[in-house]
């Protein structure tokens, strides 16, 4: 799996260590990812994410997971966020359904 933020996209970056005599060996900054649990009312299950510091912020700011999946346009997320936009208004499509069929 790769070290990739699902909220931000934050992914791994390369540079140099440099030494006193300016000999440069390659070297890589890792992002500061955490794995979370995060309750999904659209899904109706907890989703299992790797998300940065910064993503994490991001996610309390706008109210938690649904309600950031719902205001980002699509070409701003993931590929792992998206899918899981895409199954979240599934369901919530499907569970419109059911509520008007029962009035």
């Amino acid at each position: 799996m790769s070290r990739l933020c699902m909220v931000t996209g934050r992914a791994t970056t390369f540079g140099n260590n440099v030494s006193h005599a300016v000999n440069r060996t390659r070297r890589r900054f890792y992002p500061n990812l955490r794995t979370l649990r995060v309750h999904s009312e659209g899904l109706g299950r907890e989703v299992v994410l790797k998300v940065t510091s910064r993503g994490l912020r991001t996610l309390e700011k706008h109210g938690g997971l649904d309600s950031w999946l719902l205001s980002t346009r699509s070409g701003k997320l993931t590929d792992e966020a998206l899918a899981l936009k895409r199954r979240m208004k599934r369901r919530m499509a499907k569970r419109g359904e059911e509520l008007s069929s029962s009035l």
